[in-house]
């Protein structure tokens, strides 16, 4: 349970972080900072995913859409494409810079910011 708490307190760090640059009026600095910020929320919600899977469950996985597909069979999260969209995302901008991707990819960050809470929430209420 210790690794799966410390997780949580890095993810709710790094929600609030992303939280604040979406509530920023955009600029190049604020948009490159949001994807960067979306970036490392993302893999901390897999790691979270993760370490609960592991901890609670004993389910092993192995990367990010194997947990997020894991954790809509365990009721975690709601089903949608949203999650292995979201990898996709992150893929793609860590591996890419374009400044087209970039401005699709910011104007995608609140929905995925409402898909990081709910994440939060599912998680929380299964450990609490």
């Amino acid at each position: 349970m210790e690794k799966l708490e410390a997780i949580i307190k890095q993810f709710e760090k790094a929600l609030i972080r992303f939280t604040e640059v979406l509530d920023v009026p955009e600029s190049d600095i604020v948009r490159d900072s949001a994807i960067q910020r979306f970036e490392f929320t993302l893999d901390l919600s897999w790691k979270m995913v993760k370490a609960f899977l592991e901890e609670n469950n004993g389910i092993i996985c192995r990367s990010p859409k194997e947990c997020f597909r894991e954790a809509y069979q365990q009721g975690i999260i709601k089903y949608s494409d949203d999650w292995m969209n979201f990898v996709d995302m992150r893929n793609e901008t860590v591996h890419t810079y374009k400044e087209e991707i970039a401005e699709e990819v910011y104007s995608k960050l609140p929905d995925v910011l409402k898909h990081f809470k709910d994440l939060l929430a599912g998680i929380k209420k299964e450990v609490i």
